[in-house]
C-alpha cells in the first residue's frame, strides 16, 4: 500500500460540526465534492461547491430519501481496488471516491428523546453505514472519517503527503469506522430487544466509546482504560472533573460505588469508601453533620479514602473533608466557596456530575469471566416499613424501624458477607467480604468499639445500635455476635432452614427482628 491522493469526496453526515471548514479545505486542494441532501445545502449554503449524489448516479433520491447512496456508482467508487478493478471502473463509468466522510443518522438521540417507535425506525440508518464499511474495507485506498474531532487529523495528514494518506492513517481510521457502525447496531438491536421486553436476548450487543486510557489497572502490571456506554446515568461517566490529578482505575471504580451509595438516601448523606467497601456513611439534616457521623465510623480507613455527597457541596462540609487526606470528592455540584475551599488541596480530585443516579432505576451489569461474559439487571431492589415481616416477639420502635431500614441500604452496597450495624442514621460498624457471617459481625464490632475509644467515648458504639445482614443468618451465631456488641433490633432477610433458632436467640435476648424476603449479595 501507498500514500494515495484525495480527489473526490463524499461528505454525508447529520452531525455537520465541521462540515463547511473541512469541506472549504478540501476544495482549495481541488477535491471534487460529493454530497447528499441536508449536507448538500449546508455546504451549497456557505458558498462550498458541491454536487449532488443523485447528479453523480444519475438516479434520485427516491422512498422519503431511504434510497439515495445505494447505487453501483457509490458503492463501486468506494469498493474498487484501482490495482483490480479498473476495467471494469471504466467499463462502468464509476469514478473512484477517495473519502468518505459519513456519520449516522441520530438513532441515539432520538431513543433519548423519547421518539415513537416509528420515529425510532425511520432513524436506523442503512445507507450510511452501508457506505462505511464498504469505505473501511477498502481503506488500501479509501480513508473513511466517521468523527468530526479527526478532521484536523486529515487535514494534517493531507498537508504532509502531497494532499493524500498513508496506509497507517487509513488503517487507523478504518478501525474506528467498524467500532462506529459496530457501536450503533449495538445501540440498535438494544432498544429492539427492549421494546419486545426481552431482558437477555440470544445475542447480546454493547459497545463503549473510551474516555481515556488510564495510567493502569488495579496494579501497575495491568492496562486500563476507562469506556463510557450504555443508557445514561449520572455518575463517573458524565462526571466534570474540576480539579487534581489523574483518576486511576481504582479511584474510578471506587467513587462509582461511593456515588450509588450515597444515592440511596433522600436527606443529606455522605458516603466514604475504601477499596469498593464503605467505611463510614450516614444521613443527617446537613451535609456537614453527616461527613462528621460518617467519619466517626471508621476514621482510620477513611483515610486516603473516595467520599461522595448526595447534594450540593456546601464550603462547611468541604472544609472538613479538607481536614482528611482523601483520593475523591464526588457531588452533584459545590458551592464556589467549596470549591475554593477544596482547590488548596490540588492532589484531591473532585468531580461533579450534575446530578444524582435514581437507585431504583432498571439497568444492567456486566462481569467477564473466562470465554465470557455474566449479564444480570442492577440491584434496583428496595424495601419499605411495609415490606417487613415481623417474627419476633418485641417490635422495633419507630427510631429502631429508621435505623434498621438505613442499614439494609448501606449493607446493599458492601461486599457479602455483609453486616451493618447502625445508629442515629449513621453506620456505627461496618464488616465486609468475609468468608463467614460471624466474622463480618464481630469485625463491624471490633471497628465499632475501635471508633468509640478514638472518639473518647466509654461505650462502643455498637451499643443500642440495630444490624443488618445481607443475608440470612445461617447459624444464630452471628446474630449472638451482634447482640454481644449491644444491637437492638435486628433487619435480614430470613430463609434458613434454621430460622428458628434465629429467632429464638433474639427473643432470648430480648431483640426486635424483622425479615425483607429479600437479600442483597454484593461479590
Amino acid at each position: 500500500m501507498t500514500t494515495v491522493k484525495i480527489t473526490r469526496a463524499l461528505l454525508s453526515v447529520s452531525d455537520k460540526a465541521g462540515l463547511v471548514d473541512l469541506a472549504a479545505a478540501l476544495v482549495a486542494r481541488g477535491v471534487e465534492i460529493l454530497s447528499t441532501g441536508g449536507s448538500a445545502a449546508t455546504l451549497r449554503a456557505a458558498g462550498v461547491a458541491v454536487k449532488e449524489v443523485s447528479d453523480h448516479t444519475g438516479f434520485p433520491e427516491v422512498m422519503d430519501g431511504r434510497v439515495k447512496t445505494l447505487h453501483p456508482r457509490i458503492h463501486g467508487g468506494l469498493l474498487a481496488r484501482r490495482d483490480l478493478h479498473a476495467d471494469d471502473m471504466a467499463r462502468h463509468d464509476i469514478p473512484p471516491i477517495d473519502l468518505l466522510v459519513s456519520n449516522l443518522y441520530p438513532f441515539e438521540a432520538t431513543v433519548a428523546k423519547g421518539g415513537t417507535f416509528e420515529d425510532c425506525v425511520e432513524n436506523i440508518d442503512i445507507g450510511g453505514p452501508a457506505m462505511v464499511r464498504a469505505a473501511a474495507k477498502n481503506h488500501d485506498f479509501v480513508v473513511v472519517l466517521t468523527d468530526p474531532a479527526r478532521y484536523g487529523d486529515l487535514l494534517d495528514e493531507m498537508a504532509a503527503n502531497g494532499g493524500g494518506t498513508t496506509p497507517a492513517f487509513r488503517r487507523t481510521c478504518a478501525q474506528a469506522a467498524f467500532a462506529h457502525t459496530a457501536a450503533y447496531d449495538a445501540a440498535v438491536s438494544t432498544w429492539f430487544a427492549g421494546r419486545l421486553g426481552d431482558a437477555f436476548p440470544p445475542v447480546l450487543a454493547f459497545a463503549g466509546r473510551r474516555r481515556e486510557v488510564l495510567r493502569y489497572g488495579e496494579n501497575p502490571h495491568q492496562a486500563a482504560a476507562f469506556y463510557a456506554g450504555g443508557p445514561a446515568r449520572p455518575g463517573i461517566a458524565t462526571a466534570t472533573q474540576v480539579q487534581g490529578k489523574e483518576l486511576s482505575y481504582n479511584n474510578l471504580n471506587d467513587t462509582d460505588a461511593a456515588f450509588e451509595l450515597a444515592a440511596e438516601f433522600e436527606r443529606p448523606a455522605v458516603a466514604i469508601v475504601k477499596h469498593a467497601n464503605p467505611c463510614g456513611v450516614a444521613e443527617a439534616d446537613d451535609l456537614s453533620a453527616a461527613y462528621d457521623l460518617a467519619l466517626r465510623c471508621d476514621p482510620v480507613s477513611a483515610f486516603g479514602g473516595i467520599i461522595a455527597v448526595n447534594r450540593t457541596l456546601d464550603a462547611a462540609t468541604a472544609a472538613r473533608i479538607a481536614a482528611l487526606f482523601a483520593e475523591v470528592v464526588i457531588a452533584p455540584d459545590a458551592e464556589p466557596e467549596a470549591k475554593a475551599v477544596l482547590a488548596g488541596k490540588k492532589n484531591l480530585r473532585v468531580l461533579l456530575t450534575g446530578g444524582m443516579p435514581d437507585p431504583a432505576a432498571a439497568g444492567m451489569l456486566v462481569k467477564s469471566v473466562a470465554g465470557g461474559f455474566l449479564v444480570q439487571t442492577r440491584d434496583a431492589g428496595r424495601v419499605s416499613a411495609a415490606d417487613l415481616k415481623l417474627v419476633t416477639r418485641r417490635a422495633p420502635t419507630d427510631a429502631e424501624m429508621a435505623d434498621l431500614l438505613f442499614a439494609f441500604r448501606v449493607g446493599k452496597h458492601v461486599k457479602s458477607n455483609a453486616i451493618v450495624y447502625a445508629r442515629g442514621g449513621a453506620t456505627v460498624g461496618i464488616g465486609a467480604g468475609q468468608m463467614s457471617r460471624v466474622d463480618s459481625a464481630r469485625i463491624a464490632a471490633i471497628k465499632g468499639a475501635e471508633a468509640a475509644k478514638a472518639a473518647g467515648l466509654d461505650a462502643p458504639l455498637t451499643h443500642g445500635s440495630v444490624v443488618a445482614s445481607d443475608a440470612f443468618f445461617p447459624f444464630a451465631d452471628g446474630l449472638i455476635a451482634a447482640a454481644e456488641a449491644g444491637v437492638t433490633a435486628v433487619i435480614q432477610p430470613g430463609g434458613s432452614i434454621r430460622d428458628a433458632e434465629v429467632i429464638a436467640a433474639a427473643d432470648a435476648r430480648g431483640l426486635a427482628m424483622v425479615v425483607t424476603g429479600m437479600r442483597h449479595f454484593r461479590h
